[in-house]
C-alpha cells in the first residue's frame, strides 16, 4: 500500500511538484469504495471505478489549483490535505462505514462487500497489483516520450515550455496520476481491512513521502523513479516490521 501510494508522489515529483493531499485521497476512496458496497449495494467494478473517479476529481482540483491559479504546491496540497480530510469525515458522518453497521436511520445497512473485493488485499493480489503499477509507472516515465516530457519539466521548467512542451498539460497530468494511484492504494487498503475507519489513508503519507525520497538517492541518479520508489518501500517496510 505504501508502495502504491509513493508512486503516485513519484509521478508528482517527476514534474518538479510535491503531493502532500495522497493520504487525505486514500482516506477518501476507501470511504467510499466500502460504502459502495454496504450502503449502496454495488458491484465490484463500480465501487471501485466510483472511488478512482472522485480521487481523479480531487486531483484536478490540486492541478488546477496549482498550475492555472498559481498557488505553490506544497501549500495547495497541505490545504487539500485538511480540506480532504474533511470531505472524508462529511461523507462517513464520523463513524466508520462496515458490514452491518446501523445507519442513522436506525436500520442494519443492507449491503455486503464482495468476495472478489476482498481478495485484492491478500496474498498474492497484493504484491501483483504493486508490480504490475511499478513496472507500468517505469515503463511510462523511463520509456515513452510522455515521461521524458515530465522529466525535462522537472528538471527546468522554462527550457521545457521555450522548446515547445504543454508543460501545464503534463502537469495536470501528473497530480491527477498522483491521486488516482492514490486512489488504488486506498482501495487495496480498504480491501485489506474490509471497513472505512476515520481517515485511514493519513499514516501512509509521511511513510510515501519517505519512501519516495529515498527513490531519488537509489536508483534515478537524483531524479524520481518507480524502481527507486520500490526499494524506499521496502527499506521502510523491512524498519517498521524492525
Amino acid at each position: 500500500i505504501v508502495t502504491i501510494i509513493a508512486i503516485g508522489m513519484t509521478v508528482s515529483l517527476t514534474v518538479g511538484g510535491f503531493d502532500l493531499s495522497v493520504g487525505s485521497v486514500a482516506s477518501v476512496s476507501v470511504g467510499i469504495v466500502i460504502s459502495m458496497f454496504v450502503w449502496y449495494e454495488q458491484n465490484t467494478f463500480v465501487a471501485i471505478l466510483a472511488a478512482i473517479s472522485v480521487a481523479a476529481v480531487l486531483g484536478l482540483i490540486n492541478a488546477f489549483m496549482i498550475v492555472k491559479v498559481k498557488i505553490p504546491d506544497m501549500l495547495m496540497t497541505l490545504a487539500t490535505m485538511f480540506v480532504y480530510q474533511g470531505i472524508a469525515l462529511t461523507y462517513s458522518k464520523g463513524a466508520m462505514i462496515s458490514e452491518k453497521m446501523i445507519m442513522p436511520n436506525g436500520l442494519v445497512a443492507p449491503g455486503e462487500i464482495s468476495g472478489v473485493f476482498a481478495k485484492l488485499g491478500k496474498v498474492p493480489w497484493i504484491i501483483i497489483i504493486m508490480f504490475v503499477i511499478v513496472i507500468l509507472v517505469h515503463i511510462f516515465l523511463t520509456y515513452t516520450k510522455h515521461g521524458r516530457y515530465m522529466y525535462i519539466i522537472g528538471g527546468n521548467m522554462e527550457a521545457a515550455r521555450l522548446s515547445g512542451i504543454n508543460v501545464d498539460r503534463y502537469r495536470i497530468i501528473a497530480y491527477v496520476l498522483s491521486a488516482i494511484l492514490a486512489s488504488i492504494g486506498g482501495i487495496i487498503l480498504a480491501s485489506r481491512v474490509m471497513t472505512a475507519e476515520v481517515n485511514p489513508g493519513a499514516p501512509y503519507l509521511m511513510d510515501a513521502v519517505a519512501a519516495s525520497y529515498i527513490g531519488l538517492s537509489i536508483g534515478g541518479s537524483g531524479k524520481a523513479n518507480a524502481i527507486g520508489t520500490l526499494f524506499g518501500a521496502i527499506l521502510i517496510g523491512i524498519l517498521q516490521n524492525g
